[in-house]
């Protein structure tokens, strides 16, 4: 079998970042605003997560610059179906920054691993997001530590948790599907 040309293998990249942030874009259009924060649940993080996984270090972290990139420019891509530098200069800038890394960290969850590793690395992947978002959002808040936790980080970790075993979970036959790695 030839080898594709370097143009097919180009276009194939494209096509994988373009679906890829769009998969994100759809998870993060699952959004609940929580009346008490400026930070709502969404399924963002397990789009960012699979994406990773899926793509592995350096395509997953391309794929959620691509993401960033749609939405600075304009597309109604971020959660409620914002978009635009006020998102990211705003209260959830950082985790979203927070989510480059964490799809580079997912990314080293190869699917042919041990179940018990690819679920550590999926928390640690969304334990470095909330490394970035927390001090942003107490950044831009004013927020002392204890309020952005309560307000930015505790009432997101369940949702968390289950989101990091639910990607670690179907990270293997997601890549036996698209047969990436």
């Amino acid at each position: 079998m030839a080898r594709p040309s370097p143009l097919a293998r180009a276009a194939r990249e494209v096509l994988l970042l373009l679906a890829g942030s769009l998969f994100v874009a759809l998870t993060a259009q699952i959004s609940v605003a929580l009346p008490f924060s400026p930070v709502p649940i969404t399924g963002q993080t397990l789009g960012v997560l699979l994406v990773g996984a899926l793509y592995g270090p350096r395509r997953g972290a391309l794929t959620i610059l691509a993401y960033l990139g749609e939405g600075l420019g304009g597309l109604p891509v971020f959660a409620l179906g914002r978009s635009g530098l006020p998102v990211l200069m705003g209260p959830t800038g950082g985790f979203l920054i927070g989510f480059v890394l964490a799809a580079a960290i997912a990314g080293l969850a190869a699917p042919g691993r041990r179940a018990a590793f690819r679920l550590g690395l999926m928390l640690v992947a969304s334990a470095v997001v909330y490394a970035c978002g927390v001090p942003w959002l107490m950044a831009v808040t004013g927020l002392p530590l204890e309020r952005a936790l309560a307000v930015g980080m505790l009432p997101f970790l369940p949702g968390d948790v289950l989101k990091a075993g639910l990607a670690a979970g179907v990270s293997p036959a997601g890549a036996k599907l698209l047969r990436l790695r």
